[in-house]
């Protein structure tokens, strides 16, 4: 018997129809988001994982498990990864609700 191949597009338009899918989703891509922002900030200081836990007085380590996206840091220290890589911290928050437009 032979199983039929379903693209993960396809798989993924029945998936975000759940919305118990929808939430968890979207709060991992939340987190990832952090881990992302941390990455790029990382990379434009030029800095190795280990240069910016020197720079924090932390280890390597706890810098990789921020980089992860597995934990949410705390804005401390979000703040003093910031400050290690020479950039700056900006947290804004979005609607979350469709932007509607003007007139229509």
């Amino acid at each position: 018997m032979s199983r039929k191949a379903i693209p993960v597009e396809e798989a993924a338009k029945d998936w975000f129809k759940d919305p118990e899918f929808v939430a968890e989703y979207e709060a991992l891509e939340e987190e990832f988001a952090i881990a992302e922002a941390l990455i790029k900030a990382r990379g434009e200081a030029d800095m190795t994982q280990e240069e910016v836990a020197a720079a924090m007085g932390t280890t390597q380590a706890v810098i990789a498990r921020l980089e992860s996206g597995r934990n949410m840091p705390s804005t401390r220290t979000l703040q003093r990864f910031a400050k290690a890589t020479g950039s700056k911290l900006r947290i804004s928050f979005e609607s979350g609700k469709p932007k509607s437009r003007a007139g229509h």
